[in-house]
């Protein structure tokens, strides 16, 4: 069995129904030791931390719930550089990893893959939502959204330790600047977006007041917000269907209002996961 050559975090709350499909995932085409798997299993009140167990991984757990507090754990506990922090309910395979990992040794302090969206039983209208976000993105992505992202040690040094914040993906994007992370191109991650309109409204709230939270802790956004214009334009272009834009521009607005309402009743820092994608 050779040394570890990445090392992976997975922060886990009540993951039961994907963790295994995770693990199966990143570890389908590992060779034996290649990777260093540590499971942080946070307030878990399922099989979570059982299941990890059976499929080989470490396991850490803890009774206290929080994703940053969880990847804190679970950093505490990593053996090597570079270090893949993942989503329990994202799969990514090693032919992706490998293509990280080869974007770290030429100098990337971050990157992350390219996300691809699993729409089956996504319902009509979040659908519609995710395909225009999705190409609204095209071309300036990030590290946020992808469900992985993957540390050198310099930009290890940036991140961590980890702050209490609602976006932790958020939190490492503006962490560097667009020379020092990147989007590879060829690495892709599953990702099982939120499959009911209401889920994707308490999605893009959340997300809307993670990113205010940065703003006020000084991690301004490098990139300019995306603006009506490019909406417009891809309409125009035949890009996006007009119906598409509708249901876009209607769940913008709602999860504006549900962000509003939060800041007033003093919620929009509650913890909470999605589990309509589960």
């Amino acid at each position: 069995m050779g040394e570890p050559v990445v090392s992976v975090v997975i922060a886990a709350h009540d993951e039961e129904a994907v963790i295994a499909r995770c693990l199966r995932s990143l570890t389908s085409g590992a060779k034996p030791g290649e990777l260093d798997i540590i499971v942080v299993a946070n307030a878990c009140g399922d099989r979570t931390a059982q299941i990890a167990r059976a499929e080989r991984a470490r396991v850490v757990e803890t009774p206290v719930a929080g994703k940053a507090h969880a990847l804190g754990l679970g950093d505490a506990e990593c053996r090597v550089f570079p270090r893949l922090y993942l989503d329990a309910d994202v799969d990514i395979d090693m032919v992706s990893l490998r293509r990280m990992l080869t974007a770290i040794e030429r100098g990337a302090l971050a990157c992350s893959p390219v996300p691809v969206y699993d729409l089956n039983g996504v319902s009509g209208v979040a659908s519609r939502f995710h395909r225009v976000f999705d190409r609204l993105l095209a071309g300036r992505r990030g590290l946020s959204g992808a469900g992985a992202y993957m540390l050198s040690k310099e930009g290890h040094g940036r991140v961590f330790p980890l702050p209490v914040v609602m976006s932790d993906d958020g939190w490492v994007h503006r962490s560097f600047s667009a020379s020092e992370r990147q989007s590879v191109e060829g690495a892709r991650s599953v990702v099982r977006p939120a499959r009911t309109v209401g889920a994707v409204i308490r999605r893009r709230a959340r997300v809307r007041l993670g990113n205010r939270e940065l703003d006020r802790l000084g991690r301004k956004a490098e990139e300019a917000p995306i603006g009506m214009g490019q909406l417009a334009t891809l309409v125009r272009q035949r890009q996006v269907r007009v119906l598409d834009s509708l249901c876009f521009l209607g769940v913008l607005l709602a999860d504006k209002v549900v962000a509003r309402w939060r800041r007033i009743r003093r919620t929009d820092a509650a913890w909470s996961a999605d589990r309509s994608s589960r």
